[in-house]
């Protein structure tokens, strides 16, 4: 699928040296379809690094996609130089009047502050509530996800006593939801979190669907309003090294961290670290593109498409 970005994106070369067919805004402008439009609200410190996982799960459909990068204008991270941010991304006020095909809220590292005390806490809740009109699906993803459940179902994070760190093991709940299409019964994905969202608080919320789960790790996919509302605790976007970079990066600060489970072979993070989940990652992400954006979203993009038909037309598929 050709991804199409801005010309001199830093993260292009190193996508096209891994064979992923990136356009540019002057060939796209040549070609005759509409591009599905994605938002995705960076809030991660490593902004680069972020851009690349996303970048190449994204990937895998062979629907153009059109990819909008915007941070938040009420915090300035130290990790990422302005001049990229100023460069590569936009602001609420700057799309406030857009529409959007889909929308990536992506985790941050504030999870062990209460919500109000963030310093973009209002205006990530008004970017939540201008999505309901103005976003055909959004996917919220790790204190991202904790965030979303907080704000539209007063849902509570709770503090673990031991950070949920490695690779764990899921189960599928809803098999006949096509999110899931070509999930297996039981697959890997990463954790990397000092929070969760109770299963118990979850359920209490019959208009949220469970979709997966794990015996160690807890909640992990769930969604709401027939799929506009996508959430997801885990991180399917890691790389394979993602794991080793923050275990590494928290060992140098002189943090006590175990290491992260399932991730390394025979427990050796001097070893190539063994990627057990690309296949459910690419599932995920080519299914929310093809069923709960490219099947219902408005062609002139105004409007909010009917859900509940493309809900039951999907099934009956």
């Amino acid at each position: 699928m050709p991804i199409k970005v801005q010309n001199d994106l830093p993260v292009i070369g190193i996508l096209e040296q891994e064979n992923i067919f990136v356009m540019d805004e002057d060939r796209a402008m040549h070609q005759d379809i509409r591009p599905l439009r994605i938002l995705i609200l960076n809030l991660m410190p490593l902004k680069e690094d972020t851009e690349l996982q996303l970048l190449r799960c994204l990937s895998n459909s062979p629907l153009q996609l059109d990819i909008t990068f915007m941070a938040v204008a009420t915090h300035q991270g130290k990790h990422t130089s302005m001049s990229h941010i100023n460069k590569f991304y936009v602001n609420f006020e700057e799309i406030k009047n857009e529409f959007y095909d889909g929308m990536i809220v992506t985790g941050a590292p504030v999870e062990l502050m209460e919500y109000e005390e963030v310093d973009y806490w209002d205006e990530i809740t008004r970017i939540f509530d201008w999505s309901e009109q103005h976003v055909t699906s959004t996917i919220y993803e790790c204190w991202g996800c904790q965030a979303a459940l907080y704000h539209f179902y007063g849902i509570q994070k709770h503090q673990l006593p031991k950070k949920t760190f490695g690779v764990y093991l899921h189960h599928v709940h809803k098999r006949r939801i096509p999110l899931l299409r070509g999930f297996d019964d039981i697959f890997m994905c990463p954790h990397s979190r000092h929070t969760e969202v109770r299963m118990e608080d979850i359920v209490k919320h019959p208009e949220i669907t469970v979709l997966t789960e794990s015996d160690e790790a807890g909640f992990l996919l769930g969604m709401a309003e027939s799929g506009r509302k996508i959430f997801v605790q885990g991180h399917p976007e890691y790389d394979r090294m993602t794991l080793d970079e923050e275990y590494k990066r928290d060992l140098k600060k002189g943090m006590d961290i175990d290491l992260p489970l399932n991730y390394y072979p025979n427990d050796d993070p001097t070893e190539r670290p063994e990627l057990t989940w690309r296949a459910m990652s690419a599932a995920f992400y080519s299914n929310w593109i093809n069923y709960y954006i490219y099947q219902v979203t408005p062609f002139d993009m105004y409007g909010a498409p009917d859900f509940t038909k493309a809900a039951e037309k999907r099934e009956a598929d």
